[in-house]
């Protein structure tokens, strides 16, 4: 299981050749980290790639963005993005904000 991103309140570790585990925080104070983990593992990962945010511990509205950011991304790469195990409070942002279908 490869990890990166553990110094900053939040990890991601390939579980599969295909997922991508996202543990910890996804919040304005581990957005950019967040995001540039997420580019450099995603420039690299199969065509179609599922992030597990089961082990999200709290995610605020710059985590979502951050999501947002690589969902679209994928898609204007042609490839397919999928958000798994989506946090209950995250989905609520989501819908608050007007995003939610955007989340897959």
């Amino acid at each position: 299981m490869s990890k990166s991103g553990s110094s900053c309140g939040f990890e991601l570790a390939a579980n599969s050749p295909d997922t991508l585990g996202v543990r910890g925080v996804l919040s304005f104070a581990t957005a950019a980290q967040v995001l540039h983990a997420l580019h450099a593992r995603l420039s690299t990962a199969a065509t179609t790639t599922t992030l597990d945010l089961s082990g999200v511990t709290h995610a605020d509205s710059a985590g979502l963005a951050c999501l947002l950011v690589v969902l679209g991304e994928a898609s204007v790469a042609g490839r397919e993005l999928h958000l798994a195990h989506i946090p209950d409070g995250m989905q609520v942002l989501a819908r608050v904000c007007g995003v939610e279908p955007l989340l897959g």
